[in-house]
């Protein structure tokens, strides 16, 4: 028996910017294909919310609050144009009072995923991945998808997931598969089974390799199982995960990859390969948490 679908669905956050309408496209898509709702919020950060506060006009404040409101009717508009006619699903909107980051973070433990936007691929994205998006993938409890302002991939190309057998590896594997399912594409498992850039010549790396397909192919019996139209292509690679993740990603329309949770240092830090996949591929990304987080 499935869960039951949490209160605020998904959750894209908007500010009117390039980004911020790419991922209310994509949100609105991926709540019709679900069958969820959609929640679009723009977060009012007004001086007030900063520390130390200092005063402002109260004529900032209603600026502000207005840009914000034109923000979600304008991303509201995106998202009921964006779902086929026949999978229109409940569109919510809120404005809240607060720094981004922390209004979505706390809203995550009430969402089935985060949507956020971010610039593309330049040197300073690349650099310096935006603020919000960056803080809201390490910290948020749920999954947080982050969207490209760049031209969607075509919706023909295959979902890509990268697996490596750890336990938040699983919940990247379910979402991969309910993504290619609801979406009628094949799916692309990608495991790297080396980070080891130099020779051992004591390893037997046929064996090692043979050892490898076989272990992939066993963690995704399951699931193929469950999940019988979907065509799964496996890939096994002796190199390291994001280099590959990232070029397999050019004819991908979707990557999912895994990372740790909110606590300690792993919430702190976010995983090396998921932090490189959204610094740099094109399409959008879906970071998975923990079972337990989401």
């Amino acid at each position: 028996m499935s869960a039951p679908v949490k209160q605020l669905g998904i959750v894209v956050a908007v500010d009117g910017s390039p980004a911020s309408n790419a991922a209310a496209f994509w949100a609105a898509r991926d709540a019709a294909l679900r069958n969820i709702p959609l929640t679009v919020i723009n977060a009012v950060a007004t001086p007030t919310t900063t520390w130390p506060p200092v005063p402002y006009p109260e004529s900032l404040a209603v600026r502000l609050e207005d840009e914000g409101k034109k923000a979600i009717m304008h991303a509201m508009k995106i998202a009921e144009d964006a779902m086929p006619a026949d999978r229109k699903v409940t569109i919510g909107r809120e404005l809240v009072y607060s720094s981004p980051a922390p209004a979505l973070i706390k809203m995550s433990d009430q969402a089935e995923m985060i949507v956020v936007g971010t610039a593309g691929r330049g040197l300073l994205a690349r650099g310096v991945l935006g603020s919000v998006s960056s803080t809201v993938v390490r910290h948020a409890g749920c999954p947080v998808a982050v969207i490209r302002d760049e031209e969607l991939p075509d919706p023909q190309d295959p979902v890509l997931v990268g697996i490596d057998g750890s336990a938040v590896s699983e919940h990247a594997t379910a979402i991969a598969f309910d993504e290619a399912s609801r979406r009628g594409v094949d799916l692309i498992a990608l495991h790297a089974w080396s980070d080891v850039t130099t020779e051992v010549p004591a390893l037997d790396w046929a064996t090692v390799e043979e050892e490898a397909q076989r272990s992939l192919a066993e963690s995704l019996a399951g699931w193929r199982q469950r999940y019988p139209d979907v065509t799964v292509h496996r890939v096994v690679v002796r190199d390291r995960p994001a280099r590959n993740l990232i070029e397999q990603a050019e004819s991908a329309q979707l990557v999912v990859v895994g990372s740790h949770g909110r606590g300690g240092l792993t919430g702190m830090l976010l995983g090396s390969v998921s932090n490189t996949l959204v610094h740099s591929v094109r399409v959008p990304v879906i970071v998975a948490k923990p079972a337990s987080s989401s």
